[in-house]
């Protein structure tokens, strides 16, 4: 079993233990609740049992088997095919970034990098960052890391979601050592 296959079934355990229930019976809440987007299911969850976005994200995600990762699996696709996929049409333009972010991350160390539907997460013990197009025009970079005063570049997210830093990048040139060195922060923070 992989590290994040590790990972995955502690946070699953994890939510379990802080909800009081079992994964069947959290399956029998969202069901009784008749939502079935995945972002209705997720805000539910969030307000009913009091998770935060990343917890409640992948319950959703574990009830419907619906993850990323697990479908590109399950299709046999790998990471390129995925980006592929979320890079593809107008914002196939943007790809060449992507892949310079990458092989700037690359030089860090191991970290394990899973596919999702319209963006990759890239972890080690847990996530430090998520890069995909937010638009035809630019690539979201996301961080976890903490204390770092925000900027005019590196914009606070509120509480609770899936990252505590945004960073846009439209152009190659914007992959520069000040956003290098946000990364590379975030990486060694997910130990």
């Amino acid at each position: 079993m992989s590290t994040l296959e590790q990972a995955y079934e502690t946070q699953i355990k994890n939510i379990q233990t802080k909800t009081g229930k079992t994964l069947a019976e959290l399956g029998q809440i969202v069901q009784a609740s008749g939502l079935t987007k995945h972002g209705e299911i997720r805000a539910m969850l969030q307000r009913e049992l009091g998770l935060g976005h990343g917890d409640a994200n992948s319950l959703v995600h574990a009830l419907a088997n619906s993850d990323g990762q697990r479908a590109a699996q399950t299709q046999g696709a790998s990471t390129d095919d995925v980006l592929s996929t979320i890079y593809a049409g107008p914002k196939a333009v943007l790809r060449p970034i992507h892949d310079q972010l990458m092989t700037a991350i690359n030089e860090f160390g191991e970290f394990e990098i899973v596919p999702k539907k319209g963006y990759v997460s890239l972890r080690r013990k847990k996530q430090f960052a998520m890069l995909g197009p937010a638009s035809k025009g630019r690539v979201e970079v996301g961080l976890n890391m903490k204390g770092v005063p925000p900027t005019d570049r590196l914009t606070a997210m509120p509480a609770g979601g899936m990252c505590n830093y945004k960073v846009n990048v439209s152009d190659s040139s914007e992959v520069d050592a000040e956003l290098i060195d946000w990364i590379q922060q975030a990486y060694a923070s997910a130990g």
